[in-house]
């Protein structure tokens, strides 16, 4: 049978662990920090041809800090994308830097106003998935996702 002694010192260790496990979580980053992370390495091209799962067990494991060395933290989407006509709004739903049509194209011209509008904003948020352009809005969310947005800077424009 364990002594009071040999229980009180099993106890301690199990504290130790325990205490030692929870600092090394502490440390590690989320996937969300990494994948920023990954994104400021891959602009400034410091990846030196690591794949993503590479790069996140390399850089991302529990000794990894968010801010990588050698690299700006920059938020991906908050990037303006090249030559693109963007436009910046605030407020909750806000388009933030994503890119909106300006007019309604012909193909849409024998098409009812609002369907128009849709069909446009359609193919614009479409092609803005392609590059990362939608601002971080999704077609429709709560308080007004990408297509709210764009439909008020159609209905603005007509």
């Amino acid at each position: 049978m364990p002594t009071r002694s040999e229980i009180s010192w099993a106890t301690m260790l199990a504290v130790a662990l325990l205490l030692a496990a929870a600092s090394s979580a502490a440390n590690a980053i989320t996937m969300r920090e990494c994948g920023v992370k990954y994104k400021a390495a891959q602009s400034a091209g410091t990846l030196q041809g690591k794949s993503w799962s590479e790069f996140r067990k390399a850089e991302c494991g529990s000794t990894a800090s968010a801010t990588p060395t050698g690299t700006p933290a920059t938020d991906a989407k908050a990037a303006v994308p090249k030559g693109a006509d963007t436009a910046t709004t605030t407020g909750i739903g806000s388009g933030g830097t994503a890119t909106f049509p300006s007019a309604i194209p012909p193909k849409y011209s024998k098409e009812p106003a609002g369907k128009a509008r849709m069909q446009t904003c359609l193919d614009q948020y479409n092609a803005n998935k392609t590059g990362d352009h939608n601002g971080g809005l999704k077609w429709i969310q709560k308080g007004g996702g990408y297509y709210s947005e764009c439909n008020k800077r159609l209905k603005g424009a007509a």
